[in-house]
Parts: C-alpha cells; sequence; structure tokens
C-alpha cells in the first residue's frame, strides 16, 4: 500500500511539471508573435504648402463721416426740413434758423457799402483824412465778416451725402446751444455717411511696417453670413498706445448696398503675408488624456516614432504642424495610429 502511494505521487509530480512546461512554452510563442505583430497604417510624405499668414479683428462698424449739425450761435429754429431717415445731398439746407439777425447786419453792411463808395471818391480829392478813410473800410469788413458767418449761421446744409439718422428739435423751437446728444455734443440733426462705411481696429504693434495704407482686407458680418465685402485701409495712426502696445487702423467699406450700418459688429480678415508651412490633415494630429500636447506619429524603418508638435493655423480639414523634428518627405501616419505607441512595429497600408 505504500509503494502504491508513493507512485502515485511521482506520476502526479511528473504530471504538474509536463503542464508547467507546455504551458511556459506556450506563453513564449504567445510573447513572440505579439512582438512580431505589426499595425497596418496609412501614411503621406509631409510636404510643404504656401499659406496666407491672416489675423482676424473684431470691429464695430461706424459711419464714414458723422456731423453733429447746428448753428455757432443760439437763436429760434424756424424750420428743420429733413425727417430721420431721409437722405440728403452735399449742400442741402436742412435747417433754417431765425434771420433777424443776419437781416438787420445786411442792412448795416448796404449802409457801409454806400458810404465806402463815397470815402472812395472823397480820398480822391482830399474830402476825408486817411484815418476816416481806413476807418470806414474797417467798419466795412468786420460787417461783411459778421454777415457771412450769420448767413452760415441761418441756413444749415449738409457738408456730404447721407442719411439723417437723429433730429433733436422741432419748428418754433430755441435752440440754447447746451449739449443734447449721447456724445456730449449740441446738434439740432445729425448727418452720417454710411455708403462707403468704416471700422476701426486695434493691431499689435509688431505689425506696424508691415500694415500700408491701401491694402485690401475682408469683412463679414454675421447678419449677412453668406456675403463677403471689400475694404481697403484708409488711414493708419501714427502713435502706439503705451498702455496695450496697439494702434488704431481705419478700414473703409464699399457698401454699395448699405445694407451694412453703424454699430453693427463685423470682423475684419487681414493678409499680411504668404509663406511656406508644414501643413497636414487634421486627422494626423493626436491629443494625449488629460492635457492639451498634441503629437503625431512618424514611420521610420517600419517602426513608429512619437513628436511632439504644436498647432498653427488651421485651414479647413488641414491644420499647421510646427516643430524642429519634422523634415519635408517625413513619413506621417495619418491612419491606424490612434493605439499606437513610441517604438510600435507597423507596415504600410497602400489602401
Amino acid at each position: 500500500m505504500k509503494t502504491f502511494k508513493l507512485l502515485l505521487a511521482g506520476l502526479i509530480t511528473l504530471f504538474s511539471v509536463s503542464i508547467i512546461s507546455c504551458g511556459g512554452k506556450a506563453d513564449a510563442k504567445s510573447e513572440e508573435n505579439k512582438s512580431e505583430k505589426k499595425q497596418a497604417v496609412r501614411i503621406v510624405y509631409l510636404q510643404e504648402e504656401e499659406v496666407s499668414r491672416e489675423i482676424d479683428y473684431s470691429a464695430n462698424l461706424i459711419p464714414f463721416e458723422e456731423v453733429y449739425l447746428a448753428p455757432a450761435t443760439p437763436g429760434r429754429i424756424i424750420k428743420v426740413y429733413p425727417e430721420i431717415g431721409d437722405r440728403v445731398a452735399k449742400g442741402q439746407i436742412l435747417v433754417q434758423m431765425d434771420p433777424t439777425q443776419l437781416n438787420t447786419s445786411m442792412l448795416q453792411l448796404a449802409n457801409l457799402e454806400k458810404d465806402k463808395q463815397r470815402f472812395d471818391t472823397l480820398i480822391q480829392y482830399g474830402g476825408v483824412s486817411k484815418q476816416q478813410y481806413d476807418q470806414i473800410n474797417t467798419q466795412y469788413d468786420v460787417t461783411k465778416a459778421n454777415v457771412d458767418l450769420l448767413s452760415t449761421n441761418v441756413n444749415l446744409s449738409s457738408p456730404f451725402s447721407g442719411v439723417i439718422t437723429a433730429k433733436y428739435f422741432e419748428n418754433g423751437e430755441l435752440f440754447t446751444g447746451a449739449p443734447n446728444t449721447q456724445v456730449g455734443k449740441p446738434a439740432i440733426v445729425v448727418v452720417q455717411q454710411i455708403n462707403p462705411i468704416k471700422a476701426v481696429i486695434s493691431v499689435s504693434e509688431k505689425y506696424f511696417p508691415i500694415i500700408k495704407k491701401g491694402m485690401l482686407v475682408d469683412v463679414k458680418s454675421d447678419i449677412y453670413s453668406d456675403k463677403e465685402f471689400q475694404g481697403k485701409i484708409s488711414l493708419i495712426h501714427p502713435t502706439i498706445n503705451a498702455q496695450t502696445k496697439t494702434f488704431d487702423v481705419e478700414i473703409e467699406i464699399a457698401n454699395n448696398e448699405e445694407i451694412l450700418r453703424p454699430g453693427m459688429f463685423a470682423s475684419v480678415n487681414i493678409e499680411f503675408a504668404k509663406e511656406s508651412a508644414m501643413v497636414v490633415p487634421v486627422s494626423a494630429v493626436l491629443m494625449q488624456r488629460g492635457t492639451n500636447n498634441r503629437y503625431v506619429f512618424l514611420c521610420n524603418d517600419g517602426i513608429a516614432h512619437r513628436v511632439d508638435v504644436k498647432l498653427g493655423k488651421r485651414f479647413d480639414d488641414k491644420v499647421e504642424l510646427i516643430s524642429d523634428e519634422i523634415s519635408v518627405n517625413d513619413k506621417l501616419i495619418i491612419s491606424g495610429h490612434n493605439n499606437l505607441v513610441e517604438g510600435d512595429k507597423v507596415e504600410i497600408s497602400e489602401d
């Protein structure tokens, strides 16, 4: 019985060793197969493309010209001709003020003109002194200048063609000259020119040597998303803001249909230059989980090599890559790379 037990124990031990031995060989073979397995990937050869260096700016549209029309002196308003929304032409009379003071000055000027003509004759025959002659001429010049000033303040005309955007007084009211508008200026009516219209943007000082008067820009409005408007730089302010390190640029925008209006929000796109850049499909770029780090995989001799990159400007379904570790004609993996790690073996698929 004892001999039987010893024989049984020996058989069990031998069987166990055999199982372990077979299992070890199987595991080793599995690891070997795994190490030889290659991930199928698709690649493209990195190439540089010519791209535009552009920057988008936000801006509020403002009138190309704007005037708060008011006389230089207080007075009674006789007639305000236009209403809000009316279109007016350059030189068109918009407001008539009380002409009483003008009429009085015109009578004085007429009398002085007659006296001046008499003095012109008398001075030739010595009938008046040179001092008297100079006095009458001075009075005439002063009165004429006063009449000219009062004339412009009685009949107020539009300095440019535009549209009436505000009206603050009615016929017969007294204009005192006190500020009565939101901007702190006195006005009877406000005239704005909206064709063309204007935008003002603040540009970083580093672009001061690049921005030139007359440069063309593209302007878009969220309200008219299907339209693009043409603009050009009309004025570059000559100083840099010490706090923001920016300078103002005024942009004249064609508005022939007059669908753009002051106060609207717009996006201004300025193209500074064209240059070469490494542009790749967006799908080729991966992001490390839990971070904002971006990277791509290159294929070097059948091995996946991870390269950290920074992203530049995006162009539809492509994006600019910035890295010192990538070069023209490098094999960039664009498909089958989601589960790759550094050093994985890969096989280039032709599909």
